[in-house]
């Protein structure tokens, strides 16, 4: 059986996520703090976690956001994936 992860609300209005897409230095240590996660900021400079991130984000776009969510620039896919260089 799988468990199950903690929802974390996270907000623009308190610092948790950026309006250009992700979340904060803020909003990672609130979330990583409720989760027992450990998420790192964007690398958008290449590496490793850059290609993993920018394949799977593409493939969830690809195949969970509706047409109108995925051609809008500024829906939360799109800014993330323009956030790390994709």
């Amino acid at each position: 059986m799988k468990k199950k992860r903690k929802q974390v609300s996270l907000s623009i209005k308190r610092g948790e996520k950026s309006k250009s897409g992700g979340l904060t230095a803020k909003g990672r240590a609130k979330y990583n703090r409720a989760t027992g996660s450990n998420l790192k900021a964007p690398q958008p400079e290449g590496g490793p976690r850059k290609r993993s991130f920018c394949a799977r984000m593409r493939g969830m776009k690809k195949k969970l956001t509706s047409r109108k969510t995925a051609n809008d620039p500024n829906s939360r896919i799109n800014k993330a994936l323009r956030k790390w260089k994709c």
